[in-house]
């Protein structure tokens, strides 16, 4: 039973994913920014990428919690992706290109409310609306079915 509800937790998981996933993409294909004008087709193109990307990959690394324990802490997701963005960033301000090739401190910035937003959405909107999201709540079950087997 337990390994049944593993299966669905994690096939759940890569959908949620990969649906978020699949949004950015979207987002990038269509060029969405191309419909702006002026200041907000500039600041689109400027910085949205590097508000939706760390997002998506917040919940890259989601999808992987119930293999990889240490990604079960939000802010263990939170801080590689920060620290890889950032370390990127970094490299383009000392001229190697990294994920982009012109340095802007205000990247950083947007990396951090990105991930920022994306905690928001994991552990206020989703543990709460999404019965499967909540790997706390889904140990605690098992931890009871173990129990009362015994």
């Amino acid at each position: 039973m337990q390994e049944n509800d593993n299966r669905l937790t994690q096939r759940n998981r890569i959908i949620v994913g990969l649906s978020i996933i699949t949004i950015i993409a979207l987002m990038h294909i269509f060029r969405v920014g191309s419909y702006l004008h002026g200041d907000l087709y500039l600041l689109y193109y400027s910085y949205v990428s590097d508000l939706i990307i760390p997002f998506g990959v917040y919940f890259l690394l989601c999808i992987n919690e119930l293999t990889i324990k240490i990604l079960q802490q939000w802010y263990v997701k939170a801080a590689f992706i920060i620290g890889i963005t950032t370390l990127a960033e970094i490299l383009q301000f000392l001229g190697v290109y990294a994920l982009g090739i012109t340095f802007d401190p205000i990247d950083i910035l947007m990396y951090v409310l990105g991930v920022g937003v994306a905690v928001i959405f994991d552990r206020l909107l989703f543990k709460r609306f999404i019965p499967f999201w909540d790997l706390e709540k889904l140990n605690e079950k098992i931890e009871i079915n173990n129990e009362t087997l015994l």
